[in-house]
């Protein structure tokens, strides 16, 4: 029953559907049939795929006394309570009779069918097909219309969108701080009380002179100055330098209003610390000009406002990691150290008085640096091959091939370690001094910054004076009794020495000097006595001057419950008795609260603990510094070992292919494991020595952030979280 050609069933005026409807045009098909004969018919669209059901059910329940012809239509269309777009069928039912009329209406309403009205003369449809054709045009005119003005004034508001969305996000940040305002008592001014830097006052000033002009109100706005107890916030001007060091700060704790800020001085020593753990200059190379690059292209990196969290990260260390790359240029060239290969600059400070029959026949060789009684292992006298001079600048070469090489640089690095953070965690305790003397705590200068200079000098920078003696004064003629400084340090605590002058004593278990002995014990008496200073001194005084002042307090009371008897004596006697009574507003942070010696005491005990503890701990915590640059050297040297040197051992012109194939794979895992995982590793391990080791000696970092009223911070925040949202 299905026909192919559905545009016949469309036109109204195919040759077919007028023979089927009636056989002339201009009457109607049912004029000479009798009424109970004629012919009735229905049109409409059907879903496509309820099509063949719609058709038996047309023909089960009507019996077979109708006649269906249906079309598909190509295009599809939207189904007006869904909305998608859906594939339908035109139909026409023709049925004889009301009864099967009203059977087949029910039928489509069962399958959902939409109906349209039909009239039964072709002039009449041919009539409602102009109109419909009409009102179509119409309807097209309209929506061509309608589509180019929204075209255009979509265009036109896109032009303006940016400026209207920042406006809106202004508006909204303005009234947002406008709620946090007081109205007087008239409810007509707004009274605001907000923190502002001193310098910025003129500003300030000028500013609100500016708006009160432009808005034209009567009133002038007024700026006073209040007094508060209320600890201010914490405002440190930085630039896009600082910035990143004082976010690695900041990250700790930010600082208390007028506490010493330790991030200038981690511009310098931040860099410095992880370029002694990743001193290569060639990797420093690298570095820097990964950092140099971003430093050159940062408007156009900025510009493009990436939201790739860890590149953000990256690109805004990017000033810490030139300064990282540059510093590790320079440890490198001191530990002579580039991608594990040393490079003979200035010339070796070494010679070699050994014939080329010696050196084929022996496979380790020993230069001596002594003047007399050089032997080689066979203890046969050999010549110095020491020129006498050191190597201008860095470690010499000749380490490089050395097989005592690591004993060598373990022992320099080492100690080296040892004197650089004993001499960090000093310059932290001096900077302490600035805040005891900005909070008005001379007790604090008394009590705890002299003796802990005391107990960390007199053991802690008495070793590193003996790391640097020993350097000085054991040349390599007499570097075998050089004593070590490790027994020594021990034998300190011992009280355990050896005579000086004893001969009968090995030269290398003697002391340095004559007067060590006294020397040490003198300093372990001072680091005794300091520890306890820092235990007792504070505590007890406070607690003398607690006692006093309710002394004093209760002469005051007594004097103002005792009659007046000289009347001008007593009241005078009474108001300087209370004013020495009344706490002073400044002070060690005990007036105005209850004071309790126990737990004063037990806070006292814990820092003394920890500090004294704490300096062994953190002393031994610096060496990292060697432990990550032996670490680092190690891995760099089995790279070039294990993976480019293995392009140089063909002799071939295929060793070329080897070598460009395995310096691919050698670069691939500098850059991954030694460049990315390492300079992260001696990163973070900067960043702790920092925080743990050196500021913990005058960094406490309780305050919080001076955070001003920005349009530029909003902006940049709206525009992360419409990043966030898409």
């Amino acid at each position: 029953m299905q026909i192919t050609q559905g545009e016949e069933l469309l036109n109204p005026f195919s040759t077919s559907t007028m023979q089927l409807v009636t056989e002339s045009p201009t009457q109607s098909p049912n004029a000479d049939v009798p009424k109970e004969l004629q012919l009735s018919f229905v049109a409409g669209v059907i879903l496509r795929e309820r099509i063949p059901a719609f058709e038996r059910l047309l023909w089960r329940a009507c019996r077979g006394n109708v006649f269906l012809k249906f079309a598909e239509i190509e295009t599809p269309l939207e189904d007006p309570v869904t909305g998608d777009q859906v594939n339908k069928c035109v139909f026409i039912i023709f049925f004889q009779g009301e009864q099967l009329k009203t059977r087949v209406k029910k039928i489509c309403e069962g399958f959902r069918a939409t109906l349209y009205p039909c009239p039964e003369t072709p002039a009449e449809r041919r009539e409602m097909a102009i109109g419909v054709m009409t009102r179509i045009e119409d309807l097209n005119t309209v929506l061509g219309q309608t589509q180019d003005h929204r075209h255009r004034v979509l265009v036109a508001a896109a032009k303006n969108i940016k400026v209207w969305f920042i406006k809106v996000q202004k508006i909204k940040a303005i009234y947002h701080t406008l709620n946090f305002c007081n109205l007087d008592v008239t409810q007509k001014c707004l009274i605001a009380e907000c923190w502002c830097p001193i310098s910025e006052l003129e500003k300030i000033q000028l500013a609100l002179r500016r708006g009160t002009e432009r808005s034209g109100a009567a009133v002038p706005s007024i700026l006073n100055r209040m007094s508060t107890k209320e600890s201010p916030p914490t405002f440190n001007r930085t630039n896009k330098f600082t910035a990143a060091f004082q976010a690695l700060v900041d990250s700790y704790g930010v600082a208390s209003y007028r506490e010493v800020n330790p991030a200038p001085f981690a511009i310098i020593s931040f860099p410095f610390i992880f370029a002694v753990m990743f001193g290569d200059a060639g990797h420093g190379i690298v570095m820097a000009l990964f950092g140099l690059w971003m430093v050159i292209k940062e408007k156009s990196l900025i510009a493009q406002k990436s939201t790739n969290e860890i590149w953000n990260t990256f690109f805004g260390g990017r000033y810490i990691i030139l300064l990282m790359g540059l510093f590790s240029i320079y440890t490198g060239l001191i530990y002579n150290d580039f991608y594990s290969k040393s490079v003979n600059i200035f010339g070796s400070a070494w010679q070699s008085n050994y014939t080329l029959e010696d050196i084929e026949a022996h496979k380790v060789l020993q230069l001596c640096p002594n003047r007399i009684n050089c032997t080689n292992l066979a203890k046969e006298p050999i010549h110095m091959d020491y020129r006498g001079y050191p190597y201008p600048f860095g470690m010499d070469p000749i380490w490089a091939i050395s097989v005592n090489r690591i004993t060598y640089t373990n022992s320099y690095k080492m100690k080296m370690s040892i004197i650089i953070g004993v001499a960090q965690m000093l310059f932290g305790v001096m900077l302490s001094i600035w805040n005891h003397r900005y909070f008005k705590e001379p007790l604090n200068i008394i009590a705890e910054f002299i003796p802990e200079m005391i107990f960390l000098n007199s053991i802690f920078g008495y070793l590193c004076v003996l790391c640097i003696y020993k350097w000085s004064v054991w040349p390599g003629d007499d570097a075998a009794c050089a004593p070590s400084i490790l027994l020594g340090l021990i034998n300190m605590f011992l009280f355990k020495y050896e005579d000086y002058d004893d001969e009968n004593i090995v030269c290398n278990q003697k002391t340095m000097f004559r007067s060590q002995q006294a020397l040490q014990t003198l300093l372990v008496i001072l680091a005794v006595l300091s520890a306890m200073v820092l235990l007792l001194v504070k505590p007890l005084y406070l607690r003398r001057e607690h006692n006093k002042k309710l002394a004093i307090r209760s002469i005051a009371d007594a004097v103002e419950s005792a009659p007046e008897v000289t009347g001008e004596d007593v009241q005078i006697h009474d108001a300087q008795s209370r004013s020495s009574a009344d706490p002073s507003p400044s002070g060690h942070g005990m007036d105005g609260e209850e004071f309790d010696f126990g737990d004063l005491f037990v806070y006292q005990c814990i820092h003394t603990i920890e500090f004294c503890l704490g300096c062994i701990s953190h002393t031994a915590s610096y060496l990292r510094l060697w432990a990550l640059s032996l670490a680092h050297g190690q891995l760099s040297e089995v790279l070039w070992t294990m993976v480019l040197h293995m392009g140089f051992i063909f002799d071939s012109y295929a060793g070329a292919f080897v070598l460009f194939a395995v310096f691919a794979a050698w670069a691939m895992l500098t850059i991954g494991i030694l460049l990315v995982m390492e300079g992260l590793s001696a990163f973070l391990h900067t960043l702790r020595l920092h925080w743990v080791e050196f500021q913990s000696k005058f960094y406490h970092g309780s305050g919080y952030a001076f955070l001003p009223f920005s349009f530029e911070v909003i902006l940049d925040q709206a525009q992360a979280s419409d990043h966030e949202v898409h």
